[in-house]
């Protein structure tokens, strides 16, 4: 996570690479040795301790992303608590990334089945896919393809928004097995989802012929025997179902395919069990929950990903309406959406009052169908009133939060949530995102109590969330926390807990290591190279103390926002190769004019960094004109001596060093 100062507000979490788990206070003005002021970063420790960051260190500083609700402790300055979570951490992750590397390793020893080029019943098959495809769709459609047509089993991920077309992608690869005389199994984590997958699968395999069965609670005793039957003898080319596939009575002829939606919600015990039945077959996993882009590069070569971002077509936005509680609103939005023959959610998330509310919506609207859904009911009884409603045989659902993230209801436009100050931001995206699936536009209304109407902290929160209607900045934060508990259905919850006492960035970097460690690659995210150079200024108040000195550092004059010039030093930190210098120089150019004379020292001082880390120097020091160098606990001699610097200008000795540098 990229995170700009401006976004920290005082009082957020941050991690201090080297101090642990701090709260950000401000950024302060702190006189300077010699007279000037430099800005710093204050930030609290345990047992209030203060740490004040300089803003040219500021890119040690980023801020704390966790898993979950719960606070971590704040670090303290004083004891090794941290650098020990770090240590576990590491471990855990290497560990971590060994296993998973294992897996791919016994994939790739093991050939599976390879399938043969695209048939041309495939390409008319993919030709009757009534809308355009999106860019990610085909790249993931044809990765996905790639996967098949090699030996070693596939193990693919594809993530994407509902309705953005995953099960398309599912759609054209079990279409690709079944026409090489494969089986291919579907498993849904609820009865509804694998319902609902069978229609699409149905009514999209029409014109050909292709034999699709489902095995779920829906199904009675006599035809669930005839489908394991005809799944022995090889009579059955799709199977869609809940776990009940993987139970002991189901044998496949020649299961060639199998693909698992929404993979998180199904439990730990069902997921090891995929693992063990389906280790040498081609397996697809769909999930809709957004992960993260950090995570998902730093599993690049240990897990095949593809995301898919781009909403389909002629999707509209949904209209978000932030409002008192009011019964005439709940009325007319109803009678509104039932005049244009949709359905309505209504989001009463206390199930003790629940059916009072029911009988409340029935009186306000006697002409609707209104019948309401929630977790503690009776699992049949509450699949069967969510399978009226897909039916379409509902009007208006009152539920709890259960509304099915994989489900499909293109009829249900608008959602109203009451007590919406309830809720996490991130929940109401994701609620929000149940309606507006199709052409109609949506609408979601967030009902507030009265009085909350007028008071302090909820109505930051409205406000964050009026802003979020247009998908603003409160969205990015939403999607932030939606992408983190993605992260943690990926890793698994034993990885959580380190991602908790680390925080997500740096959990990521190590993991990032850790992968490249263990195939052997060599990794730097950061260049360790001590400089200590007594001709340079590098901040503004040492400049004021001795003017002799020649200024390496950002001055206000060239950025003037604190929080882009942190970012600024930020991004010069985490260089590791010339060629992203120059990139970061161009950009700098055209962002905030020709580079000032500070600025271009302080980039040659990156590429000093550059030079010694080729080198494998850890230190570079200068003292008047002795250049001392430092290797492995030694320092560099040429002739038995410190090489000198020459130059008559102060100015021009970087460019001497440099030199010095790359001759050795």
């Amino acid at each position: 996570a990229q995170i700009d100062f401006s976004e920290l507000n005082e009082g957020d979490l941050v991690v201090h690479l080297e101090h642990g788990i701090g709260r950000f206070l401000q950024l302060t003005e702190m006189p300077g040795p010699g007279g000037g002021s430099q800005e710093v970063l204050a930030l609290e420790f345990a047992n209030e301790a203060r740490l004040y960051v300089p803003l040219e260190q500021a890119y040690l500083v980023s801020r704390y992303v966790g898993v979950g609700k719960k606070s971590p402790t704040l670090s303290s300055l004083a004891d090794a608590k941290w650098s020990r979570a770090k240590r576990n951490a590491t471990a855990a992750i290497i560990d971590y990334a060994g296993k998973m590397l294992a897996l791919q390793a016994a994939r790739d020893t093991n050939p599976g089945y390879a399938f043969g080029h695209d048939t041309k019943w495939q390409a008319e098959f993919e030709h009757s896919f009534p809308y355009r495809e999106t860019p990610d769709q085909l790249q993931a459609i044809i990765e996905t393809k790639r996967d098949l047509e090699q030996s070693r089993p596939m193990d693919r991920l594809i993530c994407g928004d509902v309705g953005f077309g995953k099960t398309e992608v599912a759609i054209r690869a079990a279409f690709k097995a079944v026409m090489e005389g494969k089986q291919v199994a579907l498993l849904a984590p609820t009865t509804v989802l694998a319902q609902q997958h069978f229609e699409t699968f149905r009514q999209r395999m029409l014109d050909y012929p292709v034999r699709i069965e489902m095995l779920s609670r829906f199904r009675s005793q006599a035809e669930q025997k005839k489908v394991l039957q005809l799944l022995r003898e090889g009579g059955v080319d799709i199977v869609i179902g809940t776990h009940r596939l993987i139970s002991g009575d189901v044998v496949f002829k020649n299961l060639g395919l199998v693909v698992i939606d929404e993979e998180q919600r199904f439990g730990v015990l069902h997921k090891e069990k995929f693992k063990e039945l389906f280790r040498f077959v081609d397996v697809l996993t769909l999930s809709a929950t957004p992960i993260p882009r950090t995570l998902y590069l730093s599993l690049v070569g240990v897990k095949d990903m593809s995301t898919i971002e781009t909403p389909p077509q002629n999707r509209l936005p949904v209209e978000t309406v932030v409002c008192g509680y009011d019964e005439r609103i709940i009325r007319d939005a109803i009678n509104r959406e039932l005049e244009r023959q949709g359905q309505v959610y209504f989001l009463h998330n206390r199930v003790q009052s629940i059916e009072k509310v029911r009988d409340r919506i029935a009186e306000l609207c006697p002409q609707a169908r209104v019948e309401f859904g929630h977790g503690q009911m009776d699992s049949d009884e509450l699949e069967a009133v969510m399978h009226r409603f897909v039916q379409g045989k509902i009007d208006v659902l009152v539920c709890t939060t259960i509304i099915e993230s994989g489900l499909d209801i293109p009829n249900a436009n608008t959602i109203i949530i009451d007590r919406a100050d309830r809720f996490g931001l991130a929940d109401l995206y994701q609620l929000r995102g149940r309606v507006g699936r199709a052409e109609h536009k949506a609408y979601a209304y967030l009902l507030l109590p009265r009085e909350m109407m007028t008071v302090g902290a909820a109505r930051k929160r409205i406000n964050a969330i009026k802003q979020y209607s247009s998908l603003g900045a409160g969205f990015r934060i939403a999607m932030r926390d939606l992408e983190i508990r993605g992260a943690g259905s990926i890793l698994g919850t034993a990885q959580s807990g380190h991602i908790m006492a680390v925080g997500f960035d740096l959990y990521c970097q190590l993991l990032k290591q850790a992968v490249a460690q263990i195939k052997g690659q060599k990794t730097r995210w950061r260049i360790e190279v001590e400089l200590r150079l007594d001709f340079i200024a590098g901040n503004e108040a040492e400049l004021v103390a001795d003017s002799g000195k020649v200024p390496a550092l950002i001055p206000r004059a060239y950025i003037e926002d604190p929080g882009l010039r942190i970012q600024a030093y930020r991004r010069l930190a985490e260089i590791t190769v010339l060629e992203e210098l120059h990139r970061l120089q161009k950009e700098w150019r055209d962002r905030f004019g020709a580079l000032a004379p500070a600025v271009k020292n302080l980039v040659s001082l990156s590429e000093i960094k550059l030079a010694a880390a080729r080198q494998q120097i850890t230190r570079v020091e200068t003292r008047e004109n002795k250049l001392m160098l430092t290797r492995r606990g030694d320092f560099i001699l040429v002739a038995g001596k410190f090489p000198r610097l020459v130059a008559a200008k102060i100015q021009e000795r970087l460019a001497e060093i440099l030199e010095l540098l790359r001759k050795l």
